[in-house]
């Protein structure tokens, strides 16, 4: 779908549940292509999906650990070393 500033700007709520659903919306300005509104629903392949919970579990495990945290000053620290 193709619509204009000012039209998008009234329509605004329904131009987004249309790409909720899935349709592009293309906005110009004085009819030029300037915005294309899209669904941020990404389909996620089960590949991606089980990267991602991996991901989540060892973070939540380093989370849990009993190791210190990195601080700023320690990297301040580390970094100020050699001089």
């Amino acid at each position: 779908m193709v619509t204009n500033l000012r039209d998008a700007k009234s329509r605004f709520s329904e131009l987004v549940k249309l790409a909720a659903e899935g349709e592009e919306i293309l906005i110009t300005v004085r009819g030029e292509p300037m915005v294309k509104l899209t669904s941020a629903v990404v389909s996620a392949r089960l590949g991606d999906r089980d990267a991602w919970i991996d991901e989540l579990t060892e973070a939540a495990a380093r989370e849990q650990s009993d190791s210190p945290m990195a601080t700023t000053q320690s990297y301040w620290d580390e970094s100020r070393a050699d001089r």
